[in-house]
């Protein structure tokens, strides 16, 4: 081999390793490495780039993987150009990031993401009959896995050579650093409603996720992650109300897949307010993504109320003075990194990024 060739060589792997320190990825690449080591990564929910700053900068220094969630709702409000910021700040970032579409109900909802730059989407038929359930995720699976764009290869050499044969011996084409598949999540199952109103709690609406059906669900759809319900709510659980998250059926589920060959990764929703020593065994089971909303927006909103009801005058009922944005949301993005770092810690992610 040439001095040139060997520069070559090793410039190529080195830009590429260097590339992928500061690449988004798609949540199955992030999910393999948590699966592998045991631990979970929290998905949080984000509405504002004040938000998404704070769980990056707290992600940053805890050396966490991230991923950071918007639901549809959501990104209607904050509007699609808003991800370009979001990748803008990912690809800065030395961790590696997840920017994914929660509970995605329509094609529509999904497809809207995928063109905004998401990696990984949710497609959530999970209230429909199974049959069709297993439709609508594998129309969305077969169209987000060919969400990918190609750039030309043309040294043997470059670690981001297809295998694919043909490609590899007449076109030397291969994915983008810039472009990936997009990754799909579904669920099966439904989780468990809460009455905030009424401080009250239906257990009874959850239909925990069958294994059988789990493992028959993953092999039909191709899903790269599973919602499964086992005991969770959306929402804030009245005082006293926390369940007992049913880890039985965390663990058979995962043994099936792991007795079935699948490569599916598990997720919880619903991760807020519940008993910590269950989440931590979720994670240490078999979950390798936890949502979690609720919990830090609370802590980022009640402190804004804090903040901002100090200044207000009940009898003119207006604030007595003026306050920016930058004189708000600082305090509360610390409330909302002080909440999210605890999650980073109880599901093992802390230190994770130097895996990838």
């Amino acid at each position: 081999m040439s001095y040139c060739n060997l520069v070559h060589r090793l410039y190529s792997i080195f830009f590429y390793r260097r590339r992928r320190k500061v690449m988004l990825y798609n949540m199955m690449e992030l999910l393999e490495v948590a699966d592998k080591n045991n631990f979970a990564i929290p998905a949080f929910n984000v509405s504002d780039f004040a938000m998404f700053n704070g769980i990056m900068d707290v992600s940053e220094r805890m050396c966490a993987p991230v991923i950071c969630e918007i639901h549809p709702n959501e990104l209607k409000h904050i509007g699609t150009d808003f991800i370009k910021g979001m990748i803008s700040r990912a690809e800065a970032s030395p961790l590696p990031v997840v920017i994914h579409l929660d509970h995605g109900a329509t094609l529509a909802n999904c497809m809207v993401a995928i063109r905004a730059g998401f990696t990984s989407v949710m497609i959530d038929a999970s209230a429909l009959p199974f049959e069709e359930n297993v439709a609508r995720t594998k129309q969305v699976v077969d169209l987000a896995h060919s969400a990918i764009t190609y750039t030309k290869v043309t040294d043997d050499s470059d670690p981001r050579k297809t295998e694919d044969l043909k490609d590899r011996c007449d076109w030397h084409y291969a994915p983008s650093y810039h472009a990936m598949n997009v990754s799909v999540e579904a669920e099966l199952g439904t989780i468990g409603v809460i009455n905030e109103a009424e401080g009250t709690v239906d257990m009874a609406h959850i239909k925990y996720t069958n294994p059988d059906d789990a493992v028959r669900f993953a092999q039909e759809t191709g899903v790269d992650c599973l919602a499964i319900a086992i005991g969770t709510c959306h929402g804030a659980y009245p005082h006293g109300q926390q369940p007992d998250l049913k880890i039985d059926v965390l663990k058979a589920i995962k043994k099936a897949f792991v007795e079935n060959g699948i490569k599916t990764k598990l997720v919880l929703h619903g991760g807020s307010g519940n008993k910590v020593e269950l989440l931590k065994e979720a994670a240490r089971s078999g979950i390798n993504k936890i949502n979690i909303s609720t919990d830090i927006k609370f802590a980022y909103y009640n402190k804004m109320y804090e903040i901002l009801n100090a200044d207000y005058d009940p009898e003119k009922k207006a604030l007595k003075t003026l306050r920016e944005p930058n004189a708000i949301q600082p305090e509360c993005i610390k409330a909302l990194e002080e909440v999210a770092a605890e999650r980073i810690d109880w599901f093992g992610a802390a230190g994770k990024a130097k895996l990838y």
